[in-house]
């Protein structure tokens, strides 16, 4: 486990930051308030706010980590502690599939935004997909005490659920490097994505 804990830290986690902050920050529109929903230790978040000082990054989770790099408030894992519409944008960044309602917690975060949801999971498509997503999982987070229920979803479901929840799809990319080069044939592939998500009646 401490081998695989310093391959992770080194190689990993910190280019896997700098990744997502690099997808999701140019999908921040302007001055915005943002939900980080599952923030963990809110690294992302914090890289994004420093790379676009415009933006109010707010953080919310079902467990604290020591030392967040923002604030961070704790919930139940299911129903979001805010008034409709109370921040321009919500994320998740590999949450939704630790949740018990993936689609129950999305529609708080339509309901929380005033229009935009932003979302980075994975897709239970191709040969082997759930046994490496499991893998994953249980590599970045076990050792934080992260639940890990595997409500991996194929593409398919994902964009049906969005259909369902009035939510349009106006981004979508797999082109995610968030690997180094050896390692993205095992653990790259099509199992990850960006979403950007648009309520259909956005609020003011």
């Amino acid at each position: 486990m401490k081998i695989i804990d310093r391959i992770h830290g080194e190689y990993v986690h910190n280019r896997r930051a700098g990744v997502l902050t690099e997808a999701l920050a140019r999908l921040i529109p302007q001055n915005s308030r943002v939900l980080d929903v599952g923030c963990g230790d809110g690294l992302v978040s914090r890289m994004i706010w420093e790379k676009r000082p415009d933006t109010t990054m707010e953080g919310i989770d079902v467990l604290l980590r020591p030392e967040p790099h923002i604030p961070v408030r704790l919930f139940d894992g299911q129903h979001l502690p805010y008034a409709d519409a109370s921040f321009d944008a919500v994320m998740f960044i590999d949450v939704l599939h630790h949740a018990d309602d993936p689609a129950g917690l999305l529609r708080e975060a339509a309901r929380v935004s005033r229009n935009l949801v932003l979302l980075k999971d994975h897709t239970l498509d191709g040969f082997l997909a759930g046994p490496t997503l499991r893998f994953m999982d249980w590599t970045g987070n076990a050792r934080h005490g992260v639940s890990i229920p595997a409500n991996y979803w194929p593409e398919k479901l994902w964009r049906q659920t969005f259909a369902q929840l009035d939510l349009t799809l106006q981004h979508w990319t797999r082109n995610l490097p968030l690997y180094p080069w050896w390692a993205s044939w095992a653990f790259g592939r099509l199992l990850h994505f960006i979403a950007a998500l648009a309520r259909a009646h956005p609020q003011p």
